[in-house]
């Protein structure tokens, strides 16, 4: 498994994003986000719209040629056949997917992250062999349609309080304006999606994000 000092790294700047995200091509929007400040990448499919089939993973090779191009990792969002198929870096996966110790089974010592809402689901993990926890939606989203009620930077503290010792990545709303309340809450990366592929400017609104998070070393914590 990854260790955590280099997973904290990867979840400083985290983009998740599908076609249907998109206003142009994604595997460009991701190559403009990498020269921004991406450090990595989600490929994250869903949705009335989404691509599926050999569509859905000739975009995922795309994506994962680009990420390759610049060393920057690329998760797949709940597809392990797809994660195998591409040999990707890693999976995301939430409550209701297949049991994190199942799919780490599957994977090996492919990165593994899992999304949580409470402090009990976080503590569940402890023995799922998890590399990462993606904590969310921190405010109001628009773009998962089954995106559950945000509880704002609290969360990440009540997560913390409970001594959880893995990485953190806060999701849901994040804005250049909310990046230091998330990461000061406890998160140790910012994962967002609009933010990003919405903007006219990708490199330039992922230069901005990325030069609005606060450094705090946790490694230590």
């Amino acid at each position: 498994m990854i260790n955590q000092r280099q997973m904290k790294e990867y979840l400083r700047l985290y983009l998740v994003l599908g076609s249907v995200n998109c206003k142009t091509d994604p595997a460009s929007v991701v190559e403009e986000a990498i020269r921004g400040g991406v450090t990595m990448v989600q490929f994250r499919e869903k949705g009335r719209h989404a691509l599926k089939g050999e569509a859905k993973k000739e975009l995922a090779i795309r994506i994962h040629s680009v990420c390759r191009r610049f060393k920057v990792p690329l998760i797949i969002n709940d597809d392990v056949d797809l994660l195998l198929e591409i040999d990707a870096e890693g999976i995301h996966i939430g409550q209701e997917d297949e049991p994190a110790h199942e799919v780490r089974a599957r994977i090996g010592d492919k990165i593994l992250g899992l999304s949580v809402h409470t402090p009990r689901e976080a503590e569940l993990t402890a023995a799922q062999q998890v590399d990462y926890l993606g904590v969310g939606p921190i405010y109001p989203t628009t773009s998962k349609e089954d995106a559950r009620q945000p509880r704002g930077p609290e969360m990440l503290r009540e997560i913390r309080s409970i001594g959880t010792p893995l990485p953190m990545v806060g999701i849901g709303g994040i804005s250049a304006e909310r990046a230091a309340d998330v990461i000061r809450a406890g998160a140790d990366g910012l994962a967002v999606i609009s933010a990003i592929t919405g903007a006219e400017d990708i490199c330039q609104a992922t230069r901005k994000l990325a030069e609005a998070i606060p450094v705090i070393d946790r490694h230590n914590s």
